[in-house]
């Protein structure tokens, strides 16, 4: 299998090194390029083509916000991961909108940055469990002020793609909605990670669903999970 070939924006050098020893040291990544600028990373991609940026928010110049819109604009095919010290609710909607593809703090643990990249790279979703319910939190506020514009044309299509989805795939689709990460996931049920992430791959080619945002909507509209 190839390796997931990597680029760290950052504008301090102290991160991006230790980053880039770091990932060195795991299967399969491999850090191609670095950036301490959106510009630079811009200009980077022009020459290169990593699978995956890890992204920086706060940056002098161009910022990481503004970095994912024209990456995402000129190199849709490019995954990107916000990795950023901003456990904040602004910057964490505001990413997701301009196409990062995850979003997780600087205070993880290094497993869970490993897990994100590589989920990310199969093409998922990976948002930090304690930041991924916010994504229901929002849902819940749109309920509650415009119920009928959230159920709007809903005939019972969602739950009858529950009958599609094994009993397993269902646990894992609600410990998702309930923002849990695969490792979380894999310690609940008594699997591992790597088969939580081919679960989850499953539930969401069968549902066709894209996104987490989209898995934790389609769990309330069906009831795997309650709206309080």
């Amino acid at each position: 299998m190839d390796k997931i070939s990597l680029m760290l924006v950052d504008d301090h050098d102290v991160v991006r090194t230790g980053l880039k020893t770091f990932l060195h040291t795991q299967d399969g990544l491999e850090v191609i390029a670095e950036a301490n600028s959106g510009d630079s990373a811009l200009q980077i991609l022009t020459q290169k083509a990593p699978d995956l940026v890890v992204m920086d928010i706060t940056m002098p110049g161009m910022d990481g916000l503004e970095t994912t819109r024209q990456m995402k604009e000129l190199y849709p095919q490019v995954k990107i991961l916000a990795l950023t010290v901003h456990e904040d609710k602004q910057y964490f909607f505001e990413m997701l909108a301009a196409g990062a593809d995850g979003y997780i703090t600087k205070q993880v643990a290094a497993e869970e940055l490993v897990e994100a990249i590589r989920a990310i790279a199969v093409g998922q979703v990976f948002l930090q469990a304690t930041l991924a319910a916010w994504l229901l939190e929002d849902y819940r506020r749109l309920l509650v002020q415009s119920p009928a514009r959230v159920v709007e044309g809903q005939d019972g299509h969602e739950a009858r793609g529950l009958e599609h989805l094994s009993e397993r795939e269902i646990q894992v689709l609600q410990c998702v909605a309930d923002g849990k990460t695969n490792l979380e996931i894999g310690e609940k049920l008594g699997i591992s990670h790597k088969t939580v992430a081919r679960h989850r791959e499953r539930v969401m080619s069968k549902l066709d669903i894209h996104s987490t945002a989209e898995l934790v909507k389609f769990a309330v509209r069906t009831g795997l999970i309650q709206v309080s």
